[in-house]
């Protein structure tokens, strides 16, 4: 969670490099004109909405704030993109726009690499929501719901149906329910780790 300014700028250039954005420079400013990359303008807004809702006060900051959110959700109607704030760690990676729907008391860890089509939500009126850990893949289509937990490194195979814990790291988790199918290296899958 962005508790200060340098957190905001860790988490901003840790989300940059999992979406492979380049520096800035003259050819890419003009590339943004003609094609903006709407992903990272809502990751970037995400990360603003969350260091002005944790970290500034006053009522100017407040009316910024009100501001950010307003713009936030446009865009994330615009997209199909259900995520709160707070939520995921730095090194966030949105591959394509879509339905995707995180319930806001679910915490994921950094490097985090997710898919259309995914659910992450409580089960049945529970306030407890899954808890993932560090470089979790999730591909398209995943549904992961209930007081359950994901442990580091873990890839979550398209339209698996999570809704119990696993602690075994380095495996790719598939199926309906979803079961460990094999040991697997998260670097081979989420490449800027």
């Amino acid at each position: 969670m962005i508790q200060s300014k340098s957190d905001y700028y860790h988490y901003v250039k840790q989300d940059k490099k999992a979406l492979k954005i380049e520096a800035t420079s003259t050819a890419q400013l003009f590339k943004n004109i003609v094609s903006p990359n709407y992903i990272w303008k809502f990751q970037q807004l995400l990360r603003k909405v969350e260091y002005f809702q944790n970290c500034k006060k006053g009522i100017i900051n407040k009316l910024y704030l009100n501001f950010l959110k307003y713009k936030f959700k446009a865009i994330s109607i615009k997209l199909g993109f259900s995520i709160p704030p707070n939520v995921f760690g730095p090194g966030l990676s949105i591959v394509h726009y879509g339905t995707i729907v995180i319930n806001s008391n679910t915490k994921v860890g950094s490097n985090c690499r997710i898919h259309v089509c995914v659910n992450i939500g409580a089960s049945g009126g529970e306030s407890e929501a899954p808890q993932l850990g560090d470089n979790v893949y999730i591909a398209p289509g995943a549904k992961i719901y209930g007081n359950i937990s994901i442990p580091n490194n873990t890839a979550i195979g398209a339209n698996a149906v999570v809704n119990k814990s696993f602690s075994e790291e380095n495996t790719m988790i598939a199926g309906i329910p979803a079961r460990v199918i094999s040991e697997i290296d998260i670097k081979k899958i989420i490449k800027h780790l």
